[in-house]
């Protein structure tokens, strides 16, 4: 089988993980995210067997399959972000921030709003509000309708949860 037709397998079997993954037969979707990449490995389908992974608590697998991703194509920004993402479940919070930044310069990545909110939990954890108002604005500045990065600027700016009900005031 030459590149083309591999690849085309591997764009199949990443398809159907996908559509396993999202009805939440993660085990199928693993399975097939597998295949995918004994067919013709890309970054996207090692960034979303570790999204997958993640579903199940395996975290450090996760950002095993991220960095697998990031050999295969240091330019994808999805794997940079996700291992932030997963470092912050694991409250490694300092060990997010370089991969967070990462991503928010890596060429080829959409969407460019979820580092920034993402930097932003890191600075709320670490008692940093100034800089993480900072990251949830740079995020509403990407996606203004980014309803988490609205809910924690608001929260933040109204000072320590909010109103009533931890909502934000006004």
């Amino acid at each position: 089988m030459d590149d083309e037709a591999r690849g085309e397998a591997a764009e199949a079997l990443f398809r159907q993980a996908y559509e396993y993954q999202v009805r939440g037969e993660l085990d199928e979707a693993i399975r097939l995210y597998a295949r995918s990449i004994e067919a013709y490995p890309t970054a996207e389908a090692h960034t979303f067997l570790g999204w997958t992974y993640s579903f199940q608590g395996r975290y450090d697998d996760a950002i095993a399959e991220c960095h697998r991703a990031i050999e295969v194509d240091p330019d994808f920004g999805n794997p940079y972000n996700d291992i932030g993402a997963y470092l912050i479940e694991l409250d490694r919070y300092e060990e997010a921030v370089p991969w967070l930044k990462k991503a928010m310069v890596a060429r080829r990545y959409e969407p460019r709003h979820f580092p920034h909110a993402n930097l932003g939990r890191v600075w709320v954890k670490l008692g940093r509000a100034r800089e993480a108002m900072l990251e949830f604005r740079r995020a509403l500045e990407i996606e203004p309708n980014y309803a988490v990065a609205r809910r924690e600027l608001a929260r933040l700016v109204g000072g320590n949860g909010g109103g009533p009900g931890g909502q934000p005031p006004g």
